[in-house]
């Protein structure tokens, strides 16, 4: 099985291209609402029964473009997640869940190539997964929250003692919550 030889070096690391796959994955899709103009979401959101269709395009649009660069930066990781998460959820059960699993629906072939149905909730399955491995594994290297974790310094002081697996019970000085 693979490991990596020098976990203490590669471990911060590992949260960094998911920090940045899906950082700019919500600002492309709020920058795309507030280009557009957040009245023509606003529109669809009336369509499938969101109550304040303005309010909501306009504050979706938001949590979207800013937590989307909050994240990608590495900022406040824990917190921004949440209500990015509840945006997947609301448009998973609202929009994408009647199209079924798949991101990609093939509904036909024409001389030009397939064309493609509305996607299902598979995006957003993913987008909450790596939100929920970064809330709990933290946003690692060239993160924001890592430098503001480094001034701060610890955040409980003591012996703390973890079983690593491979390892054994490791006794450590010191831990620190946001990593």
């Amino acid at each position: 099985m693979l490991q990596l030889r020098n976990k203490a070096l590669w471990g911060p690391w590992v949260p960094l291209p998911l920090r940045l796959v899906i950082g700019f994955g919500f600002m492309a899709h709020g920058w795309a609402k507030l280009s557009r103009g957040p009245s023509g979401f606003a529109k669809l959101l009336a369509q499938i029964g969101a109550p304040l269709p303005e309010a909501t395009a306009w504050v979706s649009t938001f949590v979207e473009l800013l937590g989307g660069i909050a994240i990608f930066v590495g900022a406040f990781v824990q917190i921004v997640s949440v209500p990015l998460i509840v945006m997947m959820l609301v448009a998973m059960f609202t929009v994408h869940l009647k199209y079924g699993f798949s991101s990609i629906n093939t509904i036909g072939l024409t001389q030009n190539g397939p064309q493609f149905g509305p996607p299902g909730y598979e995006v957003n399955l993913l987008y909450m997964a790596g939100l929920l491995s970064l809330i709990l594994g933290g946003a690692g290297a060239l993160s924001i929250d890592r430098v503001l974790s480094r001034k701060r310094g610890p955040l409980v002081s003591g012996p703390v003692v973890s079983d690593h697996i491979s390892e054994g019970p490791v006794v450590s000085d010191h831990i620190s919550v946001i990593k």
